[in-house]
Formats: C-alpha cells, sequence, structure tokens
C-alpha cells in the first residue's frame, strides 16, 4: 500500500503522522530536495505553503504541473505565507476575471 507524504512544519507533521501520513520535515535550504525525494516515494504530495515558498519558482512549478505524483499546496499553520489561489489564476488566464 502507498502512503502519502506531508512536507512541512513539525507541528503540522505530527497531526499528519497521526493520520497516517508519511511526513519530511525539512531543514532551511532543503526544501527542494525533500519535495523531490517525496515525489519520488508517494502517489501524493501534501506541501506546506512556508516550504512550498522555499523552493525556487521553476522546481515548484514542475512538480505542481505534473501529472504524477498529485502535489498540493496545503495551508501552514502559522498561516504567513498565503496558499495560491489556482481557481483565481486559471479564471485570469482564462480572460473570465479582470
Amino acid at each position: 500500500m502507498t502512503v502519502s507524504i506531508y512536507v512541512g512544519d513539525e507541528v503540522s507533521a505530527a497531526g499528519y503522522r497521526l493520520a497516517g501520513v508519511r511526513v519530511r520535515t525539512p531543514r532551511p535550504g532543503e526544501a527542494a530536495t525533500a519535495l523531490a525525494e517525496a515525489c519520488a516515494q508517494a502517489p501524493l504530495v501534501l506541501l506546506s505553503s512556508a516550504v512550498a515558498a522555499g523552493i525556487g519558482e521553476r522546481p515548484l512549478r514542475a512538480a505542481l504541473s505534473a501529472l504524477a505524483p498529485l502535489v498540493v499546496v496545503v495551508p501552514d499553520l502559522q498561516g504567513d505565507v498565503p496558499v495560491p489561489d489556482l481557481a483565481a489564476r486559471l479564471r485570469a488566464q482564462l480572460g473570465l476575471e479582470a
């Protein structure tokens, strides 16, 4: 059985661990490596918005747009870094929103 992986802060990771999700808590500067390892090991990667902010734009965009594994940015515990509003971005790209 394959299990999802959460990449983020230690406190949130404890909650995800209780829910049966494997967790990774990268040190500063190791976010991109942790994401790459998680993508190689799991069908679903939950990435905190704070960790996502520490990854370069190009690797993050590549991970989010890949068909497999599914990478989802979730809110972080502190709420300091907002989660990207993908629906608004899509509406703007389609010209449905000014």
